[in-house]
């Protein structure tokens, strides 16, 4: 599997108040520590549905920071505060699984091992 590359799309980092440059450069430094924990995932696994494995473990953490931020939108406009950060980190992490389902045919191999998880769970289509 080749390495993978991931970005802050620009559109994200336009949306942050102008004055403060620190929440952009805090975007593009945990991206960058995601995109060499992701790569070092693949060098270490044994073999392809282990480093699939655990993308798809990654993946399923980020979905859950993208809930967490999610739910923190109305929160912080109940309070009278600007989203503007949970909404921009939210979409970061949304972006990010994004890129990492576009990334060569890993959609297709992560699609396949939830898929095979769902299956060893024991929940059938059918099911569901």
């Amino acid at each position: 599997m080749e390495e993978i590359t991931l970005g802050v799309p620009k559109p994200i980092l336009e949306q942050l108040p102008a004055d403060d440059e620190s929440a952009a450069a805090d975007m593009q430094e945990a991206v960058a520590g995601w995109e060499k924990r992701l790569n070092r995932i693949l060098e270490e696994a044994d073999d392809e549905r282990e480093a699939v494995g655990r993308l798809l473990e990654a993946i399923d953490r980020f979905e859950e920071r993208y809930e967490t931020y999610d739910e923190l939108v109305p929160e912080l406009r109940a309070w009278g505060q600007s989203p503007i950060y949970a909404i921009a980190w939210r979409t970061l992490y949304a972006d990010v699984i994004a890129q990492l389902y576009e990334h060569e045919d890993l959609g297709d191999r992560l699609d396949r091992e939830r898929n095979a998880r769902l299956v060893e769970d024991g929940i059938r289509l059918r099911d569901l």
